[in-house]
C-alpha cells in the first residue's frame, strides 16, 4: 500500500496471492494497531450500483514504521548547519542534496515525449522509496507521492521540500505547485502540474 496506494481487500489478495479472507484478517489486525485506516472508496466518472468499496490506507503511524534511525541524526546535522551558517546553509544544503537525484532523473525524463514526463518523474521518485503515481485531471497532471523517506525532517527543515519542488519545474519545462505535503500533516505530497503553463526558454 505504501508503494500502490489506498488498496481493497481483494486487491490485495490479487496482488500478494493470498485468499480475501487471510487478507482480511491481517487488514483488521493492522487497523487495530493503528497503521492502516479503512476509508470509502473514491468513484470517478459514473457510480455503479451498491455501495462502493473499501479501501485501506497507510496512516502516520504506519509511515512511521519505514522511517529511519538515522532521522534524529540528520535533524541534529541540520540544526547545527543552521547555527552555524544560518538559513543560507541549510538551503544550499537543500539544493545540493536535490541536485544529486535531478542529475539522476533528468536522461529518464528527458528520454519520453513532454505529456509522459510526468510518469517518468514519479517511475524515478518510486525508485527511490517515494511510491510516486501521477493521474490527470481537468487543470492538468496531479504527482503525488505516497511515501517521504524525509518527511521527519523536511517538517523542522521545509527547504527540502522547496528545493525538491524546484527540480521537479526544472525536469518537466513547467510551472509546478506543491498543493500538500506530508512533512506538513498531509496524506500525501501532491504536486500539480499545469498543462498549459510550460516554461519558454
Amino acid at each position: 500500500m505504501l508503494e500502490h496506494g489506498p488498496s481493497t481487500a481483494a486487491a490485495l489478495a490479487d496482488r500478494l496471492l493470498l485468499t480475501p479472507a487471510a487478507v482480511r484478517r491481517h487488514l483488521d489486525h493492522l487497523v487495530a494497531e493503528g497503521i492502516l485506516e479503512a476509508r470509502e472508496q473514491r468513484v470517478y466518472g459514473t457510480r455503479g450500483r451498491g455501495r462502493p468499496a473499501k479501501v485501506f490506507a497507510i496512516t502516520d503511524t504506519g509511515r512511521d514504521e519505514f522511517d529511519q534511525a538515522y532521522d534524529d541524526l540528520a535533524v541534529h546535522a541540520l540544526r547545527f548547519l543552521a547555527e552555524t551558517g544560518g538559513k543560507p546553509a541549510v538551503q544550499e544544503f537543500a539544493r545540493r542534496r536535490i541536485a544529486e537525484l535531478e542529475t539522476r532523473y533528468r536522461p529518464l525524463v528527458e528520454a519520453v515525449g513532454e505529456s509522459e514526463r510526468p510518469l517518468a518523474l514519479a517511475e524515478a521518485l518510486t525508485a527511490d522509496g517515494y511510491a510516486a503515481s501521477v493521474r490527470s485531471g481537468p487543470s492538468g497532471d496531479q504527482m503525488c507521492q505516497h511515501h517521504c523517506p524525509v518527511a521527519h525532517v523536511a517538517t523542522e527543515f521545509p527547504q527540502l521540500c522547496e528545493a525538491e519542488t524546484e527540480a521537479f519545474a526544472r525536469l518537466l519545462g513547467s510551472h509546478v505547485q506543491r498543493l500538500a505535503t506530508i512533512a506538513h500533516g498531509d496524506g500525501v505530497c501532491t504536486t500539480n502540474i499545469p498543462t498549459n503553463r510550460r516554461i519558454t526558454s
